[in-house]
Protein backbone atom coordinates (compact mmCIF):
# COMPACT_ATOMS: atom_id res chain seq x y z
CA UNK A 1 0.00 0.00 0.00
CA UNK A 2 1.44 3.37 -1.00
CA UNK A 3 1.03 6.58 0.95
CA UNK A 4 -0.15 9.61 -1.02
CA UNK A 5 1.75 12.88 -1.27
CA UNK A 6 -1.14 14.59 0.47
CA UNK A 7 -0.91 12.12 3.38
CA UNK A 8 2.84 12.66 3.66
CA UNK A 9 2.37 16.42 3.68
CA UNK A 10 -0.34 16.15 6.33
CA UNK A 11 1.76 13.95 8.63
CA UNK A 12 4.82 16.16 8.18
CA UNK A 13 2.73 19.21 9.10
CA UNK A 14 2.15 17.69 12.55
CA UNK A 15 5.79 18.37 13.39
CA UNK A 16 4.73 22.04 13.68
CA UNK A 17 2.87 23.06 16.84
CA UNK A 18 0.27 25.29 15.19
CA UNK A 19 -0.88 22.39 13.00
CA UNK A 20 -0.91 19.98 15.96
CA UNK A 21 -3.07 22.45 17.83
CA UNK A 22 -5.37 22.95 14.86
CA UNK A 23 -5.84 19.25 14.09
CA UNK A 24 -5.55 18.04 17.72
CA UNK A 25 -3.20 15.31 16.48
CA UNK A 26 0.42 14.32 17.09
CA UNK A 27 2.89 11.68 15.87
CA UNK A 28 4.32 8.75 17.85
CA UNK A 29 7.28 6.76 16.53
CA UNK A 30 8.85 3.48 17.64
CA UNK A 31 7.44 0.00 18.10
CA UNK A 32 7.39 0.11 21.93
CA UNK A 33 5.82 3.58 22.10
CA UNK A 34 3.16 2.82 19.49
CA UNK A 35 2.21 -0.35 21.38
CA UNK A 36 1.87 1.73 24.57
CA UNK A 37 -0.52 4.14 22.86
CA UNK A 38 -2.56 1.34 21.27
CA UNK A 39 -3.04 -0.19 24.73
CA UNK A 40 -3.96 3.16 26.30
CA UNK A 41 -7.13 5.32 26.35
CA UNK A 42 -5.57 7.54 23.66
CA UNK A 43 -7.42 7.48 20.34
CA UNK A 44 -5.03 6.23 17.66
CA UNK A 45 -6.10 7.63 14.29
CA UNK A 46 -3.74 5.72 11.96
CA UNK A 47 -0.76 3.36 12.17
CA UNK A 48 1.88 3.11 9.42
CA UNK A 49 4.41 0.29 9.38
CA UNK A 50 6.99 -1.26 7.11
CA UNK A 51 7.27 -4.91 6.12
CA UNK A 52 9.90 -5.42 8.83
CA UNK A 53 7.36 -4.77 11.60
CA UNK A 54 3.86 -5.93 10.75
CA UNK A 55 1.26 -4.22 12.96
CA UNK A 56 -1.83 -5.52 11.14
CA UNK A 57 -2.72 -7.97 13.94
CA UNK A 58 -2.45 -5.31 16.65
CA UNK A 59 -4.23 -2.67 14.57
CA UNK A 60 -6.33 -4.06 11.67
CA UNK A 61 -6.45 -0.69 9.91
CA UNK A 62 -2.65 -0.33 9.87
CA UNK A 63 -1.14 0.73 6.56
CA UNK A 64 2.00 -0.96 5.24
CA UNK A 65 4.39 1.41 3.49
CA UNK A 66 7.97 1.17 2.23
CA UNK A 67 11.04 2.08 4.31
CA UNK A 68 11.65 5.01 1.98
CA UNK A 69 8.13 6.31 2.55
CA UNK A 70 8.52 5.85 6.30
CA UNK A 71 11.69 7.94 6.25
CA UNK A 72 9.79 10.66 4.38
CA UNK A 73 7.20 11.01 7.16
CA UNK A 74 9.53 10.39 10.12
CA UNK A 75 10.96 13.04 12.44
CA UNK A 76 13.89 10.75 13.30
CA UNK A 77 17.28 10.69 11.59
CA UNK A 78 16.80 6.96 11.11
CA UNK A 79 13.11 6.14 10.87
CA UNK A 80 11.49 3.54 13.08
CA UNK A 81 9.49 0.82 11.27
CA UNK A 82 6.29 2.03 12.99
CA UNK A 83 4.60 5.43 13.20
CA UNK A 84 1.18 6.37 14.56
CA UNK A 85 -0.99 9.46 14.32
CA UNK A 86 -2.74 9.98 17.66
CA UNK A 87 -5.39 12.38 18.96
CA UNK A 88 -4.42 14.92 21.64
CA UNK A 89 -6.72 14.35 24.63
CA UNK A 90 -8.68 17.01 26.49
CA UNK A 91 -7.80 17.06 30.19
CA UNK A 92 -9.90 18.84 32.83
CA UNK A 93 -8.14 21.71 34.60
CA UNK A 94 -10.27 21.97 37.73
CA UNK A 95 -8.15 21.66 40.86
CA UNK A 96 -10.82 19.43 42.40
CA UNK A 97 -9.90 16.71 39.91
CA UNK A 98 -6.33 16.54 41.22
CA UNK A 99 -5.04 14.62 44.22
CA UNK A 100 -1.71 13.48 45.60
CA UNK A 101 1.39 15.19 44.27
CA UNK A 102 1.16 17.44 41.21
CA UNK A 103 4.07 18.76 39.17
CA UNK A 104 3.75 22.33 37.89
CA UNK A 105 6.16 23.48 35.18
CA UNK A 106 6.94 27.18 34.88
CA UNK A 107 8.07 27.79 31.29
CA UNK A 108 10.35 24.77 30.78
CA UNK A 109 11.68 25.25 27.26
CA UNK A 110 13.69 22.18 26.31
CA UNK A 111 11.57 19.34 24.81
CA UNK A 112 14.05 16.74 26.08
CA UNK A 113 13.80 18.07 29.63
CA UNK A 114 10.02 18.03 29.42
CA UNK A 115 10.00 14.46 28.11
CA UNK A 116 12.27 13.36 30.94
CA UNK A 117 10.06 15.08 33.54
CA UNK A 118 7.03 13.25 32.13
CA UNK A 119 8.91 9.93 32.46
CA UNK A 120 9.83 10.87 36.04
CA UNK A 121 6.21 11.65 36.87
CA UNK A 122 5.22 8.24 35.53
CA UNK A 123 7.99 6.55 37.54
CA UNK A 124 6.97 8.24 40.79
CA UNK A 125 3.23 7.74 40.29
CA UNK A 126 2.41 11.41 39.71
CA UNK A 127 -0.72 11.54 37.58
CA UNK A 128 -0.88 15.23 36.65
CA UNK A 129 1.58 17.76 35.27
CA UNK A 130 0.27 21.32 35.00
CA UNK A 131 2.24 23.34 32.44
CA UNK A 132 2.37 27.08 31.92
CA UNK A 133 1.25 28.21 28.48
CA UNK A 134 4.87 28.90 27.49
CA UNK A 135 6.19 25.48 28.48
CA UNK A 136 7.45 23.31 25.60
CA UNK A 137 4.79 21.26 23.82
CA UNK A 138 4.33 17.80 25.34
CA UNK A 139 3.11 16.52 21.96
CA UNK A 140 6.08 17.71 19.92
CA UNK A 141 8.22 14.99 18.29
CA UNK A 142 11.26 15.37 20.56
CA UNK A 143 9.18 15.37 23.74
CA UNK A 144 7.04 12.39 22.70
CA UNK A 145 10.20 10.45 21.85
CA UNK A 146 11.80 11.32 25.20
CA UNK A 147 8.77 10.13 27.19
CA UNK A 148 9.15 6.55 25.87
CA UNK A 149 5.41 5.93 26.25
CA UNK A 150 5.05 7.55 29.68
CA UNK A 151 2.78 10.13 28.06
CA UNK A 152 0.03 7.49 28.03
CA UNK A 153 -0.05 7.42 31.84
CA UNK A 154 0.43 11.06 32.82
CA UNK A 155 -2.21 13.75 32.30
CA UNK A 156 -0.75 16.94 30.83
CA UNK A 157 -2.61 20.23 31.37
CA UNK A 158 -1.68 23.52 29.71
CA UNK A 159 -3.16 26.52 31.46
CA UNK A 160 -2.41 29.94 32.94
CA UNK A 161 -0.18 28.73 35.77
CA UNK A 162 -0.65 31.93 37.80
CA UNK A 163 -4.45 31.56 37.65
CA UNK A 164 -4.21 27.84 38.44
CA UNK A 165 -2.13 28.39 41.58
CA UNK A 166 -4.34 31.28 42.63
CA UNK A 167 -7.41 29.03 42.32
CA UNK A 168 -6.02 26.71 45.01
CA UNK A 169 -6.68 29.53 47.55
CA UNK A 170 -3.66 28.47 49.59
CA UNK A 171 -5.39 25.22 50.55
CA UNK A 172 -2.68 23.04 48.95
CA UNK A 173 0.99 23.34 49.95
CA UNK A 174 3.13 24.61 47.07
CA UNK A 175 6.81 23.67 46.96
CA UNK A 176 9.59 25.03 44.76
CA UNK A 177 13.38 24.71 44.55
CA UNK A 178 15.44 27.84 45.25
CA UNK A 179 19.08 28.54 46.07
CA UNK A 180 17.90 30.34 49.23
CA UNK A 181 15.47 27.58 50.24
CA UNK A 182 15.53 25.17 53.18
CA UNK A 183 17.55 21.97 52.88
CA UNK A 184 15.12 19.46 51.35
CA UNK A 185 16.54 16.64 53.46
CA UNK A 186 15.73 18.49 56.72
CA UNK A 187 12.31 19.86 55.75
CA UNK A 188 8.97 18.28 56.53
CA UNK A 189 7.21 17.32 53.28
CA UNK A 190 3.53 16.50 52.80
CA UNK A 191 2.05 13.57 50.92
CA UNK A 192 -0.09 15.96 48.87
CA UNK A 193 0.92 19.21 47.23
CA UNK A 194 2.18 21.00 44.16
CA UNK A 195 5.86 20.89 43.21
CA UNK A 196 6.86 23.79 40.95
CA UNK A 197 9.87 23.37 38.65
CA UNK A 198 11.20 26.50 36.96
CA UNK A 199 12.66 27.54 33.63
CA UNK A 200 16.14 26.19 32.74
CA UNK A 201 17.80 29.60 32.77
CA UNK A 202 15.63 31.78 34.98
CA UNK A 203 14.24 29.33 37.49
CA UNK A 204 10.80 29.95 38.97
CA UNK A 205 9.44 33.35 37.90
CA UNK A 206 8.74 35.97 40.60
CA UNK A 207 4.98 35.89 39.93
CA UNK A 208 4.81 32.12 40.43
CA UNK A 209 7.27 32.22 43.35
CA UNK A 210 4.70 34.31 45.21
CA UNK A 211 2.51 31.22 45.54
CA UNK A 212 5.29 28.98 46.89
CA UNK A 213 4.63 28.25 50.55
CA UNK A 214 7.77 26.15 51.08
CA UNK A 215 11.07 26.99 49.38
CA UNK A 216 13.37 23.98 49.10
CA UNK A 217 17.08 23.73 48.41
CA UNK A 218 18.93 20.66 47.11
CA UNK A 219 22.39 20.80 48.73
CA UNK A 220 25.57 19.78 46.96
CA UNK A 221 28.04 17.37 48.54
CA UNK A 222 30.95 18.53 46.40
CA UNK A 223 33.23 21.56 46.79
CA UNK A 224 33.41 22.02 43.02
CA UNK A 225 29.76 21.43 42.07
CA UNK A 226 27.99 23.66 39.54
CA UNK A 227 25.73 26.40 40.89
CA UNK A 228 22.53 24.60 39.89
CA UNK A 229 21.16 21.31 38.59
CA UNK A 230 19.46 20.50 35.30
CA UNK A 231 15.70 20.91 35.83
CA UNK A 232 14.97 17.24 35.09
CA UNK A 233 17.65 16.12 37.58
CA UNK A 234 16.28 18.51 40.20
CA UNK A 235 12.77 17.17 39.57
CA UNK A 236 14.00 13.59 40.01
CA UNK A 237 15.67 14.34 43.35
CA UNK A 238 12.69 16.32 44.62
CA UNK A 239 10.08 13.72 43.65
CA UNK A 240 12.21 10.92 45.07
CA UNK A 241 12.51 12.69 48.42
CA UNK A 242 8.74 13.26 48.62
CA UNK A 243 8.04 9.59 47.86
CA UNK A 244 10.77 8.37 50.22
CA UNK A 245 9.08 10.18 53.11
CA UNK A 246 5.78 8.50 52.30
CA UNK A 247 7.12 4.95 52.25
CA UNK A 248 9.89 4.99 54.82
Amino acid sequence: MNISKQEKKYINSLSVKKYRDKERLFVVEGEKSVKEFLASPFAVRTVYHTRECDFSEKYPNAKMITSTEMQQISNLKTASPVLAVVEIPCVATETTSFNGLILALDDIQDPGNLGTVIRLADWFGINYIVCSLHTADAYGPKTVQATMGALTRVNIVYTDLYAFLKSTNGEIPVYGTFLEGKNIYDTELSADGIIVMGNEGQGISPAIAGFVSEKLFIPSFSDNAPESLNVAVAAAITCSEFKRRKYR
